[in-house]
């Protein structure tokens, strides 16, 4: 919990319908230009591992109600370890983690975000309001070229995914997602806002100095004075500039010898999340807002556990298969 709340502080219904595609149908290319772009794809995907500074800006913009007023700014930063934890060629995973340092100056990690990354994907897990996540499948004539990217929470829990090709425009290689759901961050779900869900286009770009995050929120919720059973309506626009500069300034090994501890168990955490997609087609997960999930504090104390030698890995996968089983259970 200690750690969920730390990372709390540093990053401190049913949906509506979303706009169908982000773009048309890519035009057929020959099969040496569709090569040569699959792989500077992947190289702009595998750029992203490395080991940063990262910088959080967090902006509400554009009020889209008369009676909202914007929350100040927040600009937060630390620094991360992003690991490739997978690559079979069409399907490549990265790990983030966060490193920080306690009051005595010691390194701490916590599991932060990861990315999966499939190219021409029959179906991305969606977020679906409330807690509930399910499979959706991608556009027949909209596969061909793109890559889905699905985001999980520090306990491999969902938490979005969506859709979207890597194009270079004026210079600059980026990839966009169509429109997406997503649930609300902890720096705004622990503030109880009139708010309860993101309706965003993210967008991934590599940089000479690293790369960038850009996520194009829409803060939407229940129309006030509906008992939250109202339609959903727009409250105000965000716009969240996450930027990862190179930097070997910090202290990264205790971020790989964690993972080293630990990827055993994740794995087999990543594995029982999977089987329990499947047989719903999709998931349902409490949402809680410190901690992200109804599972999270344990599965993440679990990992903490047997770095510290306090449990064997054998016997913390079987307690947290548990845990995912009890708050999949439906």
């Amino acid at each position: 919990m200690k750690k969920i709340l730390l990372l709390s502080v540093l990053l401190a219904a049913t949906a509506a319908p979303l706009p169908a595609f982000a773009d048309g149908p890519l035009k057929a290319r020959e099969a040496a230009a569709e090569a040569q772009s699959f792989q500077a794809d992947r190289a702009a995907i595998l750029a992203m591992a490395g080991d940063y500074k990262v910088t959080f800006d967090m902006r509400e913009t554009t009020p889209w109600r008369a009676d909202y007023t914007p929350i100040a700014a927040k600009v937060s930063g630390g620094h991360e370890a992003v690991r490739v934890i997978e690559d079979s060629g069409r399907r490549i995973v990265l790990q983030h983690l966060l490193v920080v340092k306690d009051k005595n100056g010691k390194p701490v990690v916590i599991k932060h975000w990861r990315q999966d990354w499939s190219y021409e994907p029959e179906s991305v897990l969606v977020y679906a309001g409330k807690g509930r996540w399910n499979v959706e499948a991608v556009p027949a004539a909209m596969r061909a070229g793109r890559w889905s990217q699905t985001v999980w929470q520090t306990d491999d829990s969902p938490r979005y995914g969506g859709w979207g090709q890597w194009t270079d425009e004026g210079g600059v290689r980026r990839w966009r997602s169509n429109w997406t759901w997503r649930p609300l961050a902890r720096r705004d779900a622990v503030r109880n806002p009139p708010y309860d869900r993101y309706l965003a286009i993210n967008r991934h770009s590599p940089s000479p100095a690293g790369w960038i995050h850009w996520q194009d929120n829409i803060k939407m919720g229940p129309e006030p004075g509906t008992a939250g059973q109202g339609r959903i309506v727009p409250f105000v626009q965000e716009s969240v500039l996450n930027s990862y500069v190179k930097d070997n300034g910090f202290d990264a090994a205790a971020a790989d010898a964690y993972w080293a501890a630990s990827k055993d168990y994740w794995s087999a955490i990543r594995t029982a999340w999977d089987a329990a997609i499947a047989r719903d087609k999709g998931v349902s997960v409490t949402e809680v807002a410190d901690t992200g999930s109804a599972g999270a504090e344990r599965l993440m104390g679990l990992a903490d556990d047997i770095q510290a030698g306090k449990i064997k890995t054998a016997a913390a996968i079987e307690r947290g298969r548990a845990i995912v089983a009890e708050v999949t259970r439906r």
